[in-house]
């Protein structure tokens, strides 16, 4: 270990070097655990660790989904985007599971009068099997969001879900492509990696609705930025673009996914200067994470939407929120030893 002297102490940046690798360790490890089907057969089958599924998860089924959603909108008035687990799938009859939830659930938010708004993987559709089969799965479930939302207002879509940078450029086609085809969809970019900004350029160009979100995926530093710093700043030159007056002209929607209160102040004031007014576009938070800052959001006027999972196997996506955090070693230990 390195301890340096730069605006600061030696012990000061000693111990900030320390936490950084810590963090890292601990990320790691989370997403090994994450990946670990023994330890989700325990998670998902112990009392033990049920309590993570409920701060999470909103649930097992679309109807507990839909639940949340209308709890979230009439107590505080954040909207949803109700997201079915389960990614990486490798089996044919789980691709048409997660198509059917899918389904089921962007019908029952029409029917409920909410937002029609639904996050999909490119691996839950079927990529790792066959990628030319996303492209027609995803149209399906596009058609109905549509068919869903009728005349209905709102801000309605299929949100097609960054995964590791591998993806990328097949997920950017399929969105694209149903763009063109004319129905509501709506694509994640990640600030980490080094190409979004080229990427979010072209989607600028096409007035198209984009989540940005920091991205949790590792990456080599010839892609990706791999410093925290390097990220945030990054951030903030794309929050800027995203908010820039040619993205207002061409109708661009912004979506600023973070739970960041210094990025979400940044937008704010970045929105303000370049003449965006509050539901112009929107901030969106996990479900379970620092649910008081998105209430405190919305209080002010501002426009916010909780990414909603629901479905059985929700121990991967439990155990990435609690490995963002270190302070959530806690949490885990709870789980486990209580």
């Amino acid at each position: 270990m390195f301890c340096w002297r730069d605006g600061g102490s030696v012990k000061s940046n000693c111990a900030k070097g320390v936490s950084g690798m810590f963090r890292k360790l601990w990320q790691s490890g989370m997403i090994a655990l994450a990946r670990s089907r023994r330890v989700r057969n325990f998670a998902q089958h112990s009392r033990a660790t049920s309590f993570l599924s409920g701060k999470y998860v909103s649930g097992e089924t679309p109807a507990a989904g839909i639940k949340r959603a209308q709890e979230l909108l009439a107590g505080n008035g954040i909207r949803s985007s109700l997201f079915y687990m389960g990614e990486y799938v490798d089996d044919w009859d789980l691709v048409t599971q997660n198509i059917d939830n899918k389904l089921d659930v962007a019908a029952r938010l029409g029917q409920a009068g909410l937002d029609v708004h639904v996050s999909v993987d490119p691996t839950q559709i079927g990529h790792h099997l066959d990628p030319d089969v996303v492209a027609g799965h995803a149209e399906r479930i596009a058609k109905a969001v549509q068919a869903a939302v009728g005349n209905k207002g709102g801000v309605n879509c299929l949100m097609f879900d960054m995964e590791d940078a591998s993806l990328n450029d097949p997920t950017i086609a399929v969105h694209n492509r149903m763009q063109d085809m004319g129905l509501p969809v709506a694509l994640t970019l990640q600030a980490y990696l080094r190409r979004t900004r080229q990427d979010l350029q072209a989607q600028i160009a096409r007035g198209s609705r984009v989540r940005l979100v920091k991205g949790a995926f590792a990456a080599p530093p010839d892609i990706a930025f791999t410093k925290r710093a390097d990220i945030k700043a990054n951030s903030r030159a794309l929050i800027g673009d995203m908010l820039s007056q040619q993205a207002r002209e061409n109708g661009f929607y912004p979506i600023i996914a973070t739970h960041d209160t210094a990025l979400q102040d940044f937008t704010i004031e970045t929105a303000r200067a370049n003449g965006w007014a509050a539901g112009d576009y929107e901030f969106e938070m996990l479900l379970g994470v620092r649910e008081d800052v998105a209430k405190a959001l919305a209080a002010k006027g501002e426009r916010v939407r909780l990414y909603v999972p629901f479905g059985r196997d929700w121990w991967p996506h439990a155990a990435r929120r609690i490995g963002e955090n270190p302070a959530n070693a806690m949490l885990l230990m709870r789980s486990l030893f209580s």
